[in-house]
């Protein structure tokens, strides 16, 4: 896929979904004495979020595991969308799809690893991190410099945002 392709797609994102383990996470789990689980969100993937969101990209978080950490983060971010839990990412993209009213070519889909093949064979713009699974990165339409955690969803967010011609105009909240 060339440039051209890639921006095009990347114009074409209604509805900016993310994966979190892995993705806007390094993949990394701490886990407390009481069972409780810690991760590490990168604050530079938050800010282009939220620049994303300013430039008129809604944003979703997709995951296969619950945990409030990322109820607390979606919720410091305004993403409105917040699918947790997801054993089954297409169904639950289905379900996404229904709620917001997007088409999936529509959305982008940014995964790391097997459980999110599912949606990027189907969303209009797939994204995978840089150390993401090799099945993961053949079936995107972009694969990132950047790892899961470490400035790859703001690498997403400044493309999609560039794209759209509206790098300059998005307002920093």
């Amino acid at each position: 896929m060339g440039p051209a392709d890639i921006l095009e797609r990347a114009r074409g994102v209604r509805l900016a979904i993310f994966d979190v383990d892995g993705v806007l996470t390094d993949g990394t789990l701490w886990i407390g004495a009481a069972g409780e689980a810690f991760k590490a969100f990168n604050i530079h993937d938050g800010h282009g979020l939220k620049m994303l969101q300013a430039a008129g990209v809604e944003t979703a978080i997709l995951s296969g595991r619950d945990s409030g950490a990322v109820v607390r983060r979606a919720a410091e971010l305004s993403i409105r969308h917040v699918v947790q839990g997801a054993g089954d990412k297409n169904a639950a993209f289905d379900e996404l799809l229904s709620s917001s009213g997007y088409a999936a070519a529509d959305c982008s889909f940014m995964g790391d690893d097997l459980p999110d093949l599912p949606v990027l064979r189907r969303c209009g713009f797939a994204v995978a991190v840089a150390n993401a699974v090799d099945a993961v990165k053949a079936a995107a339409h972009y694969v990132t410099l950047a790892p899961g955690g470490h400035g790859a969803a703001r690498e997403f967010c400044d493309l999609v945002i560039a794209a759209r011609a509206q790098l300059a105009s998005a307002q920093v909240v």
